[in-house]
């Protein structure tokens, strides 16, 4: 599926950033370093916080306002880029692309699956670019990572152990799953990334250590059955302090020719036995962070190229998150395709325009939409 990309002549891509928080402020910065980027306008419900974030991101006087779409008609810009919280993507993207305005916008693509689904089908209809910012992938070292597990063979055990203990206050203290859903997100979609492949089943436990600082469970063990067999494990805790790992996480990948390691900060090492298996890569991610991932965005913009995290391709990743906390409520292994059909029962149900409800009907099934939308 095509969408809409920038004249030849545009110049730099204009930007309205919609939230000015903490993160919000990292996506300022981003954007004032990078030379094909012009930051047009914040917008945010508290306009003071707005303009405190242009200023701090050393552009004062910038156009700011509570709401993002009248911000792009008044400056002229050509995008949006969502920052808010999760409970927000859906109405925020919604809006920008209705008004027929690409967006990036920070992962998760949407609080539930059912409501990204209906994102999804918004781009579809629109035709315009929703793209999810999994910052996490752009990184060489998982680039090389993943290099040197495309020449072991079949893959057969990914595991990746995730150990830290932020004290963030705010939204994730009270979450209810706040490991699951706003951090495993990120190792669930690098799982994707370095196996080539997606997830079929989950079986998940879930739980809250007793001198853990969050409402919800700050602590879980994921067991996904992937395409063809290869299964991927994730541990990991938001309460764990003394010797945390990578905010990336601690990986080892085994394979039928050998095993690769990755710490999560430094190259990968790679152990392989037999002959014609690369000992050495040098590959670069198309940026670092959400740089890399502002720079796709930009790429794909002007040129027309799939970028990774087009929203279609992305809704997998959070569906591992749902089925996940799925699995760990009812003790049982849940089933990806469950996730995505009663995800898209919901979304047709609760869907208010006839357009983006056609477009989900006609898809016949979640995964199918999202393979045909994709290409």
């Amino acid at each position: 599926m095509t969408f809409a990309i920038l004249p030849a002549d545009a110049g730099p891509v204009r930007v309205v950033v919609v939230g000015a928080g903490p993160m919000g402020r990292a996506w300022l910065r981003t954007i004032v370093a990078d030379d094909t980027v012009e930051l047009a306008g914040i917008a945010d419900l508290a306009v003071e916080v707005a303009g405190d974030a242009a200023a701090e991101a050393g552009v004062p006087g910038l156009a700011t306002g509570p709401d993002a779409v009248e911000l792009v008609r008044r400056t002229g810009a050509h995008a949006v880029i969502d920052v808010t919280v999760p409970a927000a993507h859906h109405p925020v993207t919604l809006a920008a692309l209705r008004a027929g305005i690409p967006v990036l916008g920070e992962k998760p693509a949407a609080a539930t699956v059912a409501e990204a689904l209906s994102l999804a089908a918004a781009a579809e209809l629109t035709g315009q670019l929703f793209m999810v910012s999994q910052s996490r992938r752009y990184d060489d070292h998982l680039y090389a990572a993943r290099a040197l597990a495309a020449g072991l063979g079949r893959a057969g055990i990914l595991s990746v152990d995730f150990f830290k203990a932020p004290r963030f206050g705010g939204f994730r203290d009270a979450m209810a799953s706040p490991l699951l859903l706003d951090m495993a997100i990120h190792q669930f979609d690098m799982a994707r990334f370095l196996l080539r492949a997606d997830p079929v089943s989950v079986l998940c436990d879930e739980y809250n250590p007793a001198w853990s600082w969050y409402a919800g469970d700050a602590a879980a063990t994921a067991a996904f059955e992937f395409e063809g067999g290869t299964r991927f494990v994730f541990t990991g805790s938001w309460c764990s302090p003394g010797l945390e790992t990578s905010w990336n996480g601690s990986w080892r990948l085994s394979a039928e020719r050998g095993s690769v390691l990755w710490d999560g900060d430094n190259p990968p090492t790679m152990d392989a036995v037999g002959d014609g298996v690369a000992t050495a890569v040098q590959v670069a991610a198309p940026g670092a962070g959400i740089a890399g991932s502002l720079r796709e965005f930009v790429t794909a913009l002007r040129t027309g190229a799939e970028p990774m995290g087009r929203v279609h391709e992305n809704i997998l990743s959070l569906a591992m998150v749902e089925a996940a906390m799925l699995s760990a409520r009812t003790g049982r292994r849940g089933a990806i395709d469950e996730i995505l059909d009663t995800s898209l029962a919901t979304a047709l149900a609760a869907e208010r325009d006839g357009g983006v409800r056609a477009v989900m009907a006609g898809w016949g099934s979640a995964r199918a939409g999202l393979k045909l939308g994709g290409r």
